[in-house]
């Protein structure tokens, strides 16, 4: 069983994010999911992202490192889209933590102080043709992976952002499937 912190995207705790924390809860791991965004939901990722610009995205950050302030020895942070920000930075800043998974963003280590720290794992999932990325995103996530020592990154087809999102317009079954099956083999190999 492993300890997760899970960080939700612009939408905030929607269905689609529960019903992924329940898949994991549901192969054995305790999954908290942090609540950025304090149980507001957006139903575009357009509105998401002026809530998120409303607030700040340093702000977030630092509302996902407060939230992670005292996690467990061995915990996995997780993070989708916006969330992967705050997770990228408690995995790259936290002394204890064991692993990270990034979906639809990752960031070159330094963006948070870099390098990567030799001792966390991490695993990123990214639409190859993914819209939503910002220019140089994917070039960053693919930099971090290899910067890693224990670091992954699977490229999914399409151009759609939140893919693993159930219920959502970008969902794909198959390209969930797959997130889902790597993450709970990644939590059951670091764990």
């Amino acid at each position: 069983m492993t300890s997760v912190l899970m960080f939700h995207h612009v939408l905030g705790v929607t269905d689609g994010v529960r019903w992924f924390a329940d898949e994991l809860r549901a192969a054995g791991h305790e999954v908290t999911i942090a609540d950025l965004w304090e149980g507001a939901t957006f139903p575009s990722i357009q509105e998401g992202v002026a809530h998120a610009q409303e607030v700040g995205f340093g702000n977030v950050i630092d509302r996902g490192v407060q939230m992670a302030a005292d996690l467990p020895v061995g915990a996995v942070v997780m993070g989708f889209s916006l969330g992967a920000l705050p997770a990228q930075k408690v995995a790259q800043t936290l002394p204890g933590v064991r692993g990270a998974v990034l979906l639809y963003s990752a960031l070159p280590s330094a963006e948070f102080g870099g390098p990567w720290p030799a001792d966390v794992a991490v695993q990123i999932h990214i639409a190859e043709q993914d819209e939503n990325l910002e220019p140089g995103e994917l070039d960053g996530a693919k930099a971090l992976a290899d910067e890693a020592a224990d670091g992954v990154i699977f490229l999914y087809p399409g151009t759609a952002h939140l893919i693993a999102e159930k219920g959502f317009a970008d969902f794909d079954p198959d390209s969930a499937a797959l997130i889902l099956s790597r993450t709970k083999e990644f939590l059951a190999r670091v764990g």
